[in-house]
């Protein structure tokens, strides 16, 4: 870890509090800004007043680094500074254009659609492509993968690593898995994400799914409170996760019929304003035949349009490609 973030390096932090921060599983100052002044106030008995100042000071001590934007900027400075975000190849024309180049860090990119539609391919996908030379639509980086429904499967991720000339045992070590056994086993991955993002570099982080425990675990009207409240927690944690550490954060979703939907497509995605709210970007995937169509939903600047792309052995490709290896296969024989 960087000497300079150090907690030791914010001022009125002392052994007893650095303990008490370290106990919780803030060990720099990046998990401060993480964690936010609430979380830091509850997980070290702390007063708000008191962890509101600590987390205050990290946050000039990051815009001192030039790690952090200052309050207040104007436009220009603003769009100078979007020109550096990075973004990750989808492995697909298509989609890549949808995105405008890929997949961007410092944004969560929300994934939604019924079961087969493509969701984990992607992911997986994607877990090969960060490892990419930046020429070549990657970061050199690792991945982060948080499967809540026992679908990342290393097999996979080694036969799209081969198909696209990688090599797999070093795609697959440089892929971090942590499985979420309930909601609040998922809760306490992410608050621990900050020292596996410092020690593996990563670049990419993969929630698969978001709102699957919280939708299997709070039952009926009578929860639905208490679920969105710990549902918008998490979500704002992976949203400052991905802004603190500079990586890309996908975070897919199920989807559920609207009954009160007369006319046009009744399928609406899970967790409804909270996690709608949070996502910077929305993708929905829907079947079309053997063909899968990626639409725009929502973006602070993409138009809303949609693109075809495929499953195959790659992971994800366009429907072009796959019309070529057809073409290529019947030519041979």
């Amino acid at each position: 870890m960087n000497e300079d973030l150090e907690l030791d390096n914010i001022e009125g932090v002392g052994p007893v509090t650095k303990q008490k921060l370290g106990e919780a599983g803030i060990h720099s100052i990046m998990d401060l800004l993480v964690r936010g002044p609430m979380s830091v106030s509850d997980v070290t008995g702390l007063d708000v007043d008191r962890a509101t100042s600590i987390c205050n000071k990290a946050r000039t001590k990051l815009v001192e680094l030039g790690q952090l934007q200052k309050d207040f900027v104007t436009a220009t400075e603003i769009y100078k500074k979007r020109q550096s975000i990075e973004r990750i190849s989808t492995g697909t024309t298509s989609i890549d254009d949808l995105l405008d180049g890929g997949i961007e860090t410092q944004a969560i990119t929300e994934i939604y659609g019924e079961y087969g539609t493509g969701k984990t391919q992607i992911c997986h996908t994607l877990c090969v492509m960060v490892q990419s030379p930046k020429d070549k639509g990657g970061l050199e980086g690792g991945a982060i993968y948080v499967d809540t429904e026992g679908t990342f499967r290393p097999e996979r991720l080694h036969r799209i690593a081969e198909a696209k000339g990688f090599d797999p045992d070093e795609i697959l070590e440089n892929v971090v898995v942590a499985k979420a056994y309930n909601s609040a086993h998922q809760e306490l991955i992410m608050e621990d994400l900050g020292r596996i993002i410092d020690k593996t570099g990563a670049k990419l982080l993969i929630v698969d799914s978001a709102v699957a425990h919280y939708r299997a675990e709070f039952l009926g009207r009578g929860t639905l409170a208490g679920r969105q409240q710990r549902l918008n927690k998490f979500m704002h944690l992976l949203l400052r996760t991905a802004e603190t550490y500079n990586l890309a954060a996908i975070a897919t979703n199920q989807i559920q019929a609207s009954p009160d939907t007369y006319f046009g497509d009744p399928s609406r995605p899970t967790g409804g304003h909270v996690v709608a709210h949070t996502s910077t970007y929305r993708i929905y995937l829907k079947r079309s035949g053997k063909n899968r169509i990626a639409r725009m939903v929502d973006s602070p600047y993409h138009a809303e349009r949609e693109v075809v792309f495929r499953l195959a052995d790659t992971g994800v490709e366009d429907v072009e490609e796959t019309s070529k290896k057809s073409k290529s296969s019947i030519d041979k024989t």
